[in-house]
């Protein structure tokens, strides 16, 4: 059995000039394309200005509604009785690390967005999230209240 070969073409001294040439119209083809479309794209350049340093402050009850909440109030008057407690979870912001905010209405008045470790009236902390609920408890110790979003209707 005899194998084929192939030539294999080399490169010449003839060959190196028309390279060369390929080149050089790439190059031209380039200049003129980046020059033209530095002219033809001209336009009068329209400053805008920067965002204000301030932050805004987020409004809780349109942050409620975001959410999906009604408030406390009426969540009460409906009959769902979501603790024993005197607070209320209305909605939970959180991502894949934990970290977030529980939306959370205390005595009866309009919900508040609280991150982990922040303090709700009646002196307990907000201590973790999980996707469906608060646990909230004193700075130090165990957690005393497991406040928990409504079923799904």
């Amino acid at each position: 059995m005899t194998s084929l070969r192939f030539p294999r073409p080399a490169l010449t001294a003839s060959a190196a000039p028309r390279w060369l040439a390929a080149g050089l119209w790439v190059l031209a083809g380039l200049t003129a394309s980046y020059w033209g479309l530095r002219a033809w794209g001209d336009a009068e350049l329209v400053s805008v200005p920067a965002p204000a340093a301030e932050a805004v402050a987020a409004d809780p009850e349109a942050v409620a509604r975001g959410l999906g909440a009604v408030s406390a109030v009426a969540a009460q008057d409906e009959g769902e009785v979501l603790e024993t407690s005197r607070h209320v979870l209305l909605g939970v912001v959180r991502d894949v690390a934990g970290h977030g905010a529980a939306l959370i209405a205390s005595d009866g008045q309009s919900a508040k967005p609280y991150r982990i470790g922040a303090e709700l009236p009646g002196g307990l902390r907000l201590r973790e999230l999980t996707p469906r609920e608060a646990l909230l408890g004193p700075a130090e110790g165990e957690v005393t209240l497991r406040l928990s979003l409504p079923a799904k209707r």
